[in-house]
Formats: C-alpha cells, structure tokens, sequence
C-alpha cells in the first residue's frame, strides 16, 4: 500500500498544481453554478407558492432549497474530465506516454483528477455545508445537522465519484474505436442530469417511472447522497441504496477494464 501511494502521489500533486494555476477559471466555474443554485430556488420557490401548499410531494421549500443546493454541489464534486481528457490524449496520440508508464492508467487519471479536488473541497464543499446548516437551523428553529447522515453522505460521494469517473472513463475509451465522442459526450451529460436527480429529484416522478429511475446507475450518482444527508432514507432503504451504489461501481470497473484490453490494440494517432 505505502509503495502504490508513493507510485501516485506525483500524481495527486500534478492535480493540485493544475487546479492551482487556473483558479480564476475555476473560481469563475463555482459562481456560475452559484448562480444555477439561485436561479432553481426562485423557480421552486414559485411552484410552492403557486401550490399554496407548505410542502410539495413531501418536500418542504427548506427541503427543496437545501436539495437544490446540496444535489448541485454534489454534481460538483463527482463531476470528473476524463472522458475529454482522455478522448483528447487518444486523439493526439499522447495516450501512449501513458501506456507506456509502469503505472495503471485507471489510477493514474484518478489520482491526478483527486488533486483538483482538494480545492473542490477547501473552497467550495465547506462553505456551501456551512451555508446549508446555517439555512436550515434559521428557518427550522433548531440545528438539524445529524453526524450519521453526514458521515454516510460521506461515504456516498466517494461511491458516486468512483461511479462518475468509471462511467466517464468508459466513454474516454469509446474513443478508441469512435475517434470523435464530442456527440456522445453531449448526450451522456444530458442524460445523467435528468436521470441523476439533478434537475428534478426522481421522487417527483409517478411511482412506476420514479421505480425504475432509481434502480438505473444514474440515480446513484446525485440523488441518493443526497437523500441520505436529507434523512430521506432510514434503514433497509438506506441499506439497499448504498448497496446499489457498490454494485453499480463494481460493474462499471468491470466494463472499462473489458473496454480497456480491447480498446489498446486500437491505436489509431490523428493529426501530427
């Protein structure tokens, strides 16, 4: 273990560096999606007010404002560059410096992607946990910040992300046979944000679809961390959901690692 920590922590660094030497862009990237957060609140606000109801579909507006919040947020921290990476490397032909390192691809691009994500967590994950708690503790009266569901929301994420980068890293390696995912690229960000729970949480849909949408891989991505740090599963369900989380990231390490052997023998370099 201490010798596959040494092998990628050059890794890890190159990442921060990275994120350190474009943080303006990535400042600009958190407001922007700041901005998103704010646009849905008022619109869900709108709804609310619209239903004359204090709570929607079992979601209060202190409910819905901290899934906004919190659903973008985890959106943020799972979201990952490897399939364009990776895409671009196989396009120039650069892959091969990769291929030809003593080193496992997979855990080479995840250990450079979790250096950026220290700033992630430093600048962006905090205080918008801080902002959330100070949200519900003024408009519920009291401080409803529960360890366990965040300790298990925790946990979680780190299952969505490793599910995220596997998803993603599958697409990268379509880029062996396909040459150009730009298209696929599109229509898989538009799918795992509607099927995801991003824009509108999967308990919103009627009961059949709402079934189906939480057993598919994307649903395991956003809306059950989420849920979970809401208190929205107790138990069996809580149980079940981490359960699909594992099984879904074990099939997708499955599948790149199936693409992978095949996909090496592909090499096809455009341009110079």
């Amino acid at each position: 273990m201490r010798k596959f920590f040494r092998i990628y922590q050059s890794f890890t660094k190159a990442g921060v560096e990275n994120a350190m030497a474009y943080r303006t862009s990535f400042l600009c990237f958190a407001l922007g999606e700041s901005l998103y957060c704010f646009v849905m609140y008022f619109i869900w606000k709108a709804i609310f007010l619209s239903s004359g109801d204090s709570s929607f579909l079992g979601f209060s507006m202190t409910d819905m404002t901290v899934y906004v919040f919190l659903s973008n947020l985890v959106g943020f921290l799972i979201s990952t560059d490897s399939t364009d990476n990776l895409a671009e490397e196989i396009h120039d032909g650069s892959i091969i410096m990769r291929m030809i390192k003593p080193v496992n691809i997979d855990y080479s691009i995840l250990a450079f992607e979790l250096g950026n994500k220290v700033m992630v967590i430093t600048c962006i994950f905090l205080p918008v946990m801080v902002g959330v708690e100070i949200y519900r503790y003024v408009t519920l009266g009291y401080v409803a910040f529960q360890l366990g569901n965040f300790l298990l929301f925790v946990v979680s994420v780190i299952f969505s992300y490793l599910l995220s980068f596997y998803l993603n890293l599958i697409f990268g390696y379509l880029a062996f046979f396909l040459l150009n995912i730009w298209g696929f690229s599109i229509l898989k960000s538009s799918i795992i944000n509607f099927f995801s729970g991003a824009l509108i949480p999967l308990a919103f849909f009627p009961g059949a679809v709402r079934l189906v949408f939480e057993q598919l891989p994307f649903a395991s991505l956003v809306y059950v961390p989420t849920m979970i740090y809401m208190g929205k599963y107790t138990g069996e369900e809580l149980a079940f959901a981490l359960g699909k989380q594992i099984f879904w990231l074990l099939a997708f390490v499955g599948i790149s690692r199936f693409i992978w052997s095949l996909a090496q023998k592909r090499l096809a370099v455009q341009g110079g």
